[in-house]
């Protein structure tokens, strides 16, 4: 195993995944780095990558019209950013701002999609994995306009 598929395969995300299987993912990622202040993506745009945080914190924030942009969550290392590759249309639900220098894994979205079309198993492990990331985050985000409007809690 090469030395990025070793610590892509040691990420939380992808823990336990089977060598080969990691092995495939590394070909399609590299080692990418952010200074404080840059915007991995914005609300709205073409979702052509996805990153696991190897170091450095990452907002997640939307538009909200009158407020501006909200932080919905603030990810860090181990942490996946970009959940939308995933469905149709492969649009950025929300925007990703770094809050410090970021050094991650940036993963070729339409190439991981082929090896999930190439690999059920690995499309399947990939989705439950993911579905669970995307559950965590729909809690935080209510959380976080839970925080925002008492009224509603």
């Amino acid at each position: 195993m090469t030395e990025s598929a070793s610590i892509i395969g040691a990420e939380p995300l992808l823990r336990g995944l089977p060598a080969s299987q990691i092995q495939q993912l590394a070909q399609l990622a590299r080692a990418v780095r952010a200074p404080v202040g840059a915007r991995l993506f914005e609300e709205g745009g073409t979702a052509r990558h996805f990153w696991l945080i190897s170091a450095g914190r990452v907002a997640l924030d939307a538009l909200v019209p009158g407020d501006g942009r909200v932080t919905i969550e603030t990810l860090g290392r181990g942490d996946v950013v970009g959940l939308s590759w995933l469905t149709p249309p492969y649009v950025f639900k929300f925007g990703g701002l770094c809050l410090q220098p970021v050094q991650a894994f940036e993963f070729d979205a339409a190439a991981v999609r082929g090896a999930c079309d190439r690999d059920p198993r690995l499309g399947y492990a990939l989705i439950g994995r993911f579905l669970a990331v995307a559950a965590d985050r729909l809690q935080a985000t209510r959380a976080r306009l839970l925080e925002r409007d008492p009224a509603t809690a």
